[in-house]
């Protein structure tokens, strides 16, 4: 920390422990925030109030609603990486009800038999780490009966070293059937595993779902995920089950969830939900959008503190609309 103060440390990594107040930066110029789906707008926040003018590129396979739109609209530039890494393959992913859950023990088995490796995902029971443990802790006792020594478990209670000797059992192919909760979702790169189980899939996200399938496909071989769910299936479950089988686009995913989650509050901490705009609609009135950030844009450039007679129309909107308190929080992205 004293060292970091000082400036004697040019780059630092770390974890959401970066966020705290007592984490001082003589002079931070740029923030990276990575799987930046998996933090909330304000940590991004304050990662970029440590400096004076902090430049915040954030990374993410399956953006979530709200950034979607804020590159929609222009607030956010955007670089897109849409080639997968060489050798990649595609990923064969099907929906069954849990209702055949032995036919896909079955499947399992033969899998392994025939040298694979596979993650079993157990389900987001509710926002609670206890539920999914339990849930996780009962599927590994029951393939773990069926298929021996060679199943495994590894969940988010585990302590650090646990976690990573398990880890290392499943890459190395000590163990080869991995019984999970979400903590395999990112950071995890076994290219020997090609299988992939995700129960009750219906109660996961769409970007949760794309980030755990891409565990899988990291290999030359063919790789096969299955999503189990508990009919009937709602509306909104079928239509993001669906999307999950059609493609592994994960711009076309996070389109696909915009439509079906709402993009939250741009000007807002809300990151999903139903919009702050009373008119527009982005999957309607995308160009109109585009427009109206270019004319926006213009006013800015002619009149920054917004001054002019037309600059103090559109600052008596802001204050009409609530949105003047706001505007600071369109820079976590």
């Amino acid at each position: 920390m004293e060292r970091l103060a000082a400036g004697a440390i040019h780059i630092l990594i770390g974890t959401h422990a970066l966020f705290q107040e007592e984490v001082a930066f003589r002079d931070l110029a740029l923030a990276v925030v990575d799987e930046q789906h998996r933090f909330g707008v304000h940590q991004r926040l304050a990662l970029a109030r440590k400096g004076e003018a902090v430049d915040v590129l954030v990374m993410t396979a399956t953006p979530i609603p709200r950034t979607l739109v804020l590159t929609f609209f222009g607030d956010m530039d955007v670089s897109e990486l849409r080639e997968k890494p060489a050798g990649r393959q595609p990923i064969d992913t099907r929906t069954l009800p849990l209702g055949r859950l032995d036919e896909v023990v079955g499947a399992v088995g033969r899998a392994l038999a025939e040298g694979r490796r596979v993650y079993w995902v157990c389900p987001l029971v509710e926002e609670s780490e206890n539920s999914d443990l339990a849930a996780a802790e009962e599927r590994f006792a029951a393939l773990k009966e069926t298929f021996g020594d060679v199943v495994d478990l590894v969940h988010g209670r585990m302590k650090g070293p646990d976690k990573d000797r398990a880890m290392a059992r499943f890459a190395a192919g000590e163990t080869r059937l991995l019984v999970a909760t979400t903590v395999i979702e990112v950071g995890v790169d076994v290219p020997a595993a090609t299988v992939m189980v995700i129960e009750h899939a219906e109660r996961f996200g769409l970007a949760q779902l794309h980030q755990l399938r891409g565990r899988i496909g990291r290999g030359a071989d063919h790789s096969t995920c299955l999503l189990l769910y508990k009919a009937p299936l709602g509306e909104t479950a079928k239509a993001r089950l669906a999307i999950m089988r059609e493609t592994e686009d994960g711009f076309r995913i996070a389109e696909e969830d915009l439509k079906l989650r709402g993009e939250g509050d741009v000007l807002g901490t809300r990151q999903s939900g139903m919009p702050g705009f009373r008119i527009a609609r982005v999957e309607v009135h995308g160009k109109l959008i585009s427009t109206a950030h270019d004319d926006a844009a213009l006013v800015l450039a002619r009149d920054p503190t917004l001054t002019t007679p037309r600059g103090g129309a559109l600052r008596h909107l802001l204050y009409l609309f609530e949105r003047d308190e706001a505007i600071r929080l369109i820079r976590a992205g």
